[in-house]
């Protein structure tokens, strides 16, 4: 009985003690505590916002040792600094918050996500109410939607294509976001049964582009090559995603799919140009398209149109010649109807069709910037439910020009002008070269010293010493540049040289214009066409024409 009595008494103290600690824990309430955050319910991608976080202690107890601390929605650009989880101390809060007292403070980022996505803002107050030591916290949050994307994303991709066939298709992408978008990456999930060739530009693991920092009114393309198989009827879809990389996480900000129905081919269309069907242009070309269409299926083919477009800065299209065909100069369209042209009329089983037209390119057009470089002419051929396109590449333009000077800044030349016989006067030979399009592997120049004309050993600029070399047997200079990045001599420096030679004319030449210099001739391997380019120069002699201060008769041998 005792026992049972002592027992009792110390259950009574126990429970006495947790309820003594359990009313002193919630003797303050945190109601007296308003806390809350006031933002917008809804903004765009990377729409600069601001949170409002208030607070106002509406009890009579001092709150102390009070620390606030603010998270930005997941992913968002803070405006001030990088980190998500703002804290506020308690110096920075007074070190207590009095009673009737109401502090406010502002937070600014920017969120990132996708469409129709919840962003959350979360805050926490701290505290320890005077003559307590129990401390509270107080939470709350407030939730932002992010209503619209303003980034495009979309497949160029035809709906309907055939099994094992090669498809070239496009994912074109633009920004009109206000504010840059950072580390963007594009990926793409293929279809089963798809097989990659290539891409450009360049993909990572056959799936993924870096496409970096994109600005307001900024884009690109996407373009790859590829092959679907499957079984007629069979739908396959094509899906891509945009995003952001974030603390080493893909933010996805668009997405977009494309599905597309193999079909049985009834057209096969083909393309040569010049006779080949691989024909590698090269700038001021005349060109003869000819496209073919074969009927393989087991249908005769009635009453068909064909379109052909035409893509690319190379072309002149004021040169267009289509004698069956109507051009558009809106498009740089060409349509062939079936009341012109007989085999789009009535078109059996196996037999095959043509239509062709004429085009010259141009000799030269503008490059702006290195996203010009590596340039192609491209044809869209269009014909009842089929498409085509058709890609040839242009080689690069090649330009030296060969210069002759007596009087000139970069060496000192000497003797009787005009040349007298058994005299030796000294001339400068300049050598100016220029790369257009694209980039040329092992450029060199050549050319060939006439009779009584040595070099003096004077060349600038001196680095270009070790390039440069004569052979006195075949009285060859040769001149081995090496690499020639694409538009060098247009838009960046090109390599440039300037040599002195002597000539001495002997009496055999008496009255005469003598060459100093034959035609030089520079030569060089595209990289984008991996065709041997050339240029060739005027020979120079005697009288100099590109020196004002030396006239025609000032170079008659006397």
């Amino acid at each position: 009985m005792k026992k049972t009595t002592l027992f009792i008494i110390f259950l009574a103290i126990i429970v006495g003690s947790l309820g003594f600690y359990y009313y002193q824990k919630n003797i303050y309430s945190k109601e007296i505590l308003k806390l809350e955050i006031l933002g917008p319910e809804e903004a765009d991608l990377l729409e600069e916002i601001e949170y409002i976080v208030k607070f106002k202690n509406n009890g009579d107890t001092r709150l102390e040792e009070p620390e606030l601390i603010f998270e930005y929605p997941e992913y968002s650009l803070p405006s001030e600094g990088d980190s998500l989880r703002v804290t506020k101390t308690a110096e920075d809060l007074g070190e207590a918050i009095y009673p009737g007292q109401e502090q406010t403070f502002f937070f600014k980022g920017r969120l990132m996500g996708k469409e129709g996505e919840a962003k959350e803002a979360k805050v926490s107050l701290s505290y320890r109410p005077k003559n307590l030591k129990a401390s509270y916290t107080s939470e709350t949050s407030f939730t932002t939607v992010i209503e619209k994307v303003p980034l495009t994303l979309e497949f160029d991709l035809p709906s309907k294509i055939e099994s094992s066939k090669e498809l070239r298709f496009r994912l074109n992408y633009f920004s009109n976001t206000d504010f840059p978008l950072p580390d963007l990456r594009i990926t793409v999930d293929y279809p089963s049964d798809f097989e990659f060739i290539e891409s450009s530009p360049v993909a990572l693991e056959k799936t993924e582009w870096d496409v970096g920092l994109l600005n307001k009114a900024e884009g690109g393309r996407v373009e790859i090559l590829g092959r679907v198989f499957g079984e007629v009827g069979e739908e396959k879809v094509f899906q891509a995603k945009i995003g952001s990389w974030q603390d080493s996480e893909f933010v996805l900000l668009k997405e977009v799919a494309r599905g597309v129905t193999i079909i049985n081919p009834a057209l096969y269309i083909t393309q040569q140009i010049n006779g080949s069907p691989e024909f590698i242009a090269n700038p001021g070309d005349s060109l003869h398209y000819e496209i073919f269409f074969k009927n393989i299926g087991e249908e005769t083919l009635n009453d068909l149109s064909l379109l052909v477009t035409l893509t690319g800065s190379a072309f002149d299209c004021q040169t267009i010649k289509a004698p069956e065909g109507d051009f558009e100069t809106g498009d740089n369209s060409i349509i062939w109807d079936w009341r012109r042209v007989g085999d789009l009329q009535f078109l059996p089983p196996q037999e095959e069709g043509k239509v062709d037209f004429w085009i010259d390119l141009k000799k030269e057009w503008s490059i702006e910037t290195l996203d010009d470089k590596n340039p192609e002419i491209k044809t869209k051929v269009y014909l009842s439910q089929n498409r085509e396109e058709f890609i040839n590449r242009v080689s690069s333009k090649l330009e030296i020009v060969q210069q002759g000077f007596f009087q000139e800044e970069v060496f000192s030349n000497s003797g009787p002008i005009p040349p007298k016989i058994g005299e030796s006067t000294t001339y400068t030979i300049m050598w100016q070269l220029q790369n257009f399009y694209n980039e040329v592997k092992d450029a060199t120049v050549k050319a060939v010293l006439p009779q009584n004309v040595k070099l003096t050993g004077e060349i600038f600029p001196e680095e270009q010493e070790e390039k440069f070399t004569f052979d006195s047997a075949s009285r060859e200079l040769v001149w081995k540049i090496g690499d020639l990045l694409a538009a060098q001599g247009i838009l960046n420096p090109a390599p440039n040289l300037s040599f002195q030679v002597s000539f001495t004319p002997d009496a055999s030449q008496k009255g005469e214009t003598p060459d100093l210099i034959r035609k030089a001739i520079m030569t060089g391997e595209d990289q984008w066409t991996k065709e041997t380019l050339s240029a060739t120069s005027s020979a120079i002699n005697t009288t100099l024409p590109d020196d004002d201060t030396v006239s025609t008769a000032q170079g008659v041998v006397q």
